[in-house]
């Protein structure tokens, strides 16, 4: 049985709708990842990283990966220099592992008060990456990392839950 008791039902790979859509878009996004950047900024644990505060810059850059990564159009590859930019960020951040879960945590608040969908599947998908790239960013933040240099941006899908659609 499916979500609300309802058998799932098989559906084509192209009727299956793009995280990013099924998010409601990038003023979704938009929406989500200020309200995230607003908790960081009242953060102790966070608020450092950014200077105690997230430009405006900074929110509209990671909108932008987030959107891409979640199955909207290639903006950061194409305005931002894709992977390659997003990796130098980060180098040298040395983020621990208490701030990559605070970090996560926040995330997932700010899915809530922003009124993201709150389904299982959506939500699922959602923080699954947000645990993948949060601990890949730990990983490359360490003063001398061995890092991939170049990599796509990637592309997240649903894993093993589609969204449920009656």
């Amino acid at each position: 049985m499916g979500a609300h008791g309802a058998s799932l039902v098989a559906v084509a790979d192209d009727a299956i709708p793009t995280i990013f859509d099924w998010a409601g878009g990038q003023s979704a996004f938009e929406r989500w990842l200020n309200v995230f950047y607003d908790l960081v900024e009242h953060d102790p644990d966070l608020a450092p990283v950014f200077g105690g505060t997230v430009s405006p810059e900074h929110r509209r850059a990671v909108t932008l990966w987030w959107a891409e990564v979640m199955g909207g159009p290639p903006r950061y590859t194409e305005g931002e220099g894709g992977y390659e930019h997003m990796l130098a960020k980060h180098r040298g951040l040395a983020i621990g592992p208490d701030q990559r879960l605070r970090f996560v945590t926040l995330l997932s608040q700010a899915a809530d008060d922003s009124g993201l969908p709150a389904d299982p599947e959506f939500r699922a998908a959602l923080m699954a990456y947000a645990e993948w790239g949060s601990r890949l960013a730990v990983v490359n933040s360490q003063p001398g990392a061995d890092i991939a240099e170049h990599a796509p941006v990637p592309r997240w899908g649903w894993g093993v839950a589609p969204p449920y659609q009656p």
